[in-house]
């Protein structure tokens, strides 16, 4: 593959963000269901397991239909604004570096441009990219986000937010590569025409299997346990291979 750009989803992919994520979520997601009159509650990992590579909005929206309530647009907002900062703050206090991301990152850096392609909120990725210390690697200007990136807000498997990352980018279908380790995620970058390899890099240990066959099963070509992985499936196994190989295309 003649490799231009790597297109990455951000939560539960470049950093383990939906844990501690969806603690924060279930409290504002079982305040927005005690408003409208709905018994059901959620811990943080029932919700996760709904919302899975959706945005907040989504879900929201489909736990209240799924309960036969129907939500208005300006309903919804306040609670997608309060569990944003709710959200952003929860992870800007327990993220950290971790250099079994960035190592592989900045080898794979040296072959092509990368991207951060999610679901999430800018102020969120900001947030997590600043705790984890990705964001030379991901400057503002090759971050996507369903939510606030296009015309009107988004979530994967909708393709829209790819597509838009793909036309913004000048990247095309045969030169890009989608990263991601949601179901959601990988319909949404096979929709807009992109190859996508999945990632179980902080997807626990005893899902990895289902989570594998799931995402297979959704378009991905392969998938990997690690950014590392990832690295040596695409040719760059070290720094000094990553040095040699533009000499190697100039000899």
């Amino acid at each position: 593959m003649n490799l231009d750009v790597l297109l990455c989803d951000a939560d539960g992919n470049l950093f383990p963000s939906e844990g501690p994520a969806f603690v924060a979520s279930a409290e504002v997601t079982n305040r927005l269901m005690a408003d409208l009159g709905i018994e059901r509650r959620f811990a943080a990992a029932e919700l996760r397991g709904e919302a899975l590579g959706r945005n907040f909005r989504s879900t929201a929206l489909h736990l209240a239909a799924r309960h036969g309530v129907s939500l208005e647009p300006l309903e919804i907002e306040p609670y997608v604004a309060e569990e944003r900062r709710a959200v952003t703050a929860q992870l800007r206090r327990v993220l950290e570096p971790n250099p079994e991301v960035s190592e592989p990152l900045q080898r794979l850096a040296r072959r092509a441009r990368l991207a951060v392609v999610s679901s999430s909120a800018l102020a969120r990725l900001d947030a997590c990219l600043r705790a984890t210390d990705l964001t030379e690697l991901f400057p503002p200007n090759v971050r996507f986000s369903a939510e606030d990136s296009l015309p009107a807000p988004a979530s994967k498997p909708d393709p829209a937010v790819y597509a838009f990352a793909g036309d913004a980018l000048g990247a095309s279908p045969a030169g890009a590569l989608a990263i991601e380790d949601a179901v959601a995620g990988v319909q949404s970058a096979v929709g807009a025409g992109f190859s996508v390899v999945g990632n179980l890099a902080f997807v626990p240990p005893e899902e990895r299997a289902q989570r594998a066959d799931a995402l297979l099963d959704a378009g991905a070509s392969t998938v990997v346990r690690s950014w590392r992985e990832l690295s040596e499936l695409l040719g760059v196994t070290s720094q000094a291979a990553a040095r040699a190989e533009p000499r190697a295309r100039a000899d």
